[in-house]
């Protein structure tokens, strides 16, 4: 995986994504320990942000201290993009200074800019059409907590938005039956569902947009919701309020018709008392502190696969075939 870029995880591989997944097991298990301190050392990360950030900032810059490699934090209004300079003169110039570039934008025309003319890995830590960072931290906590992909049933429920987009592609590539509902006009992304249509003839999966959240959630084992206002939809929020509210609503009563050890996921920020009640965000079939932490770990171990040769990381290479790793 060296020297890829990672934007929506269509450009990887099922076997690919498992290997970021092994990896990120090895690391969290060994976190306590520092064993591998020095991993990325002398190495440097350049994170963009247009947008506000929690997890992402902190867990990126927390994930580089750990390896013993060095981040460095770029607000848009800081840089040369700001007067001007375009993307690519951008890209070319971080280049030549650190070893990989993540940046959280608006415009997903940005990151692939971006990632065009860098001459170094270029992550998306988040645009307006998909969150691979996100969705690999969501893989390892359902693994972590199912054991498996194949086969599984996710309901997405609520606004069809770039998490959801990424969700769409993730499950399909990895065997996953996934339900999104959504108002009709909040649904995902096109591209993201012809994407999971054409991998899931590959996988078996299944792949539904439908409007019923009941529907969606029934029998589920995963059951994943976001904000029903995303940042730069804000001047739609009553709107999209009134779209979503309560019908979308994943609460004790909806979430009671998932299997009776169906987790909850949410990336958050939550917005309680919107997407999500008290109730169900703070029972006992919650993940979201787990699922917020993996984003450390799976994004340690994607900053590792795409800055180091193969004989320099901490465990073998994937062999045989995938499905042994789902």
């Amino acid at each position: 995986m060296k020297g890829r870029d990672v934007l929506s995880l269509a450009e990887l591989s099922a076997e690919e994504i498992v290997q970021i997944l092994d990896l990120a097991h090895i690391l969290k298990s060994e976190r306590s320990q520092g064993v591998f301190r020095k991993l990325l050392e002398n190495r440097s990360l350049a994170m963009i942000f247009q947008k506000p950030s929690t997890r992402t900032r902190v867990s990126f810059e927390v994930a580089m201290f750990q390896l013993g490699g060095h981040a460095v934090n770029l607000s848009a209004g800081e840089l040369q993009l700001s007067r001007g300079e375009t993307i690519e003169d951008t890209a070319r110039a971080l280049s030549r200074y650190v070893d990989c570039i993540m940046a959280r934008v608006y415009s997903h025309s940005d990151i692939v800019k971006l990632a065009e003319a860098a001459d170094i890995p270029v992550i998306n830590g988040l645009s307006d059409q998909y969150h691979p960072c996100q969705l690999l931290a969501d893989l390892q906590t359902i693994r972590e907590l199912k054991g498996r992909f194949q086969g599984l049933r996710v309901a997405w429920v609520g606004d069809g938005n770039n998490v959801c987009d990424t969700l769409l592609i993730a499950s399909a590539k990895l065997g996953m039956n996934l339900t999104v509902a959504c108002p009709s006009r909040h649904a995902p992304l096109p591209e993201a569902v012809r994407l999971a249509k054409k991998f899931s003839k590959e996988t078996g999966a299944e792949t539904r947009v439908i409007d019923d959240p009941s529907r969606a959630i029934k029998n589920a084992d995963v059951v994943v919701t976001d904000s029903f206002v995303s940042m730069g939809t804000e001047s739609e929020a009553a709107k999209r309020r009134k779209a979503f509210i309560p019908k979308y609503q994943v609460n004790k009563a909806l979430f009671s018709k998932a299997t009776p050890n169906a987790i909850f996921m949410h990336c958050l920020p939550a917005h309680r008392g919107e997407e999500v009640t008290n109730e169900v965000m703070d029972g006992p079939r919650s993940v979201v502190w787990q699922e917020a932490e993996n984003r450390l770990h799976t994004q340690k171990a994607m900053l590792c696969l795409l800055m180091l040769n193969e004989g320099e990381l901490p465990w073998p290479p994937v062999t045989g075939p995938v499905s042994a790793k789902l």
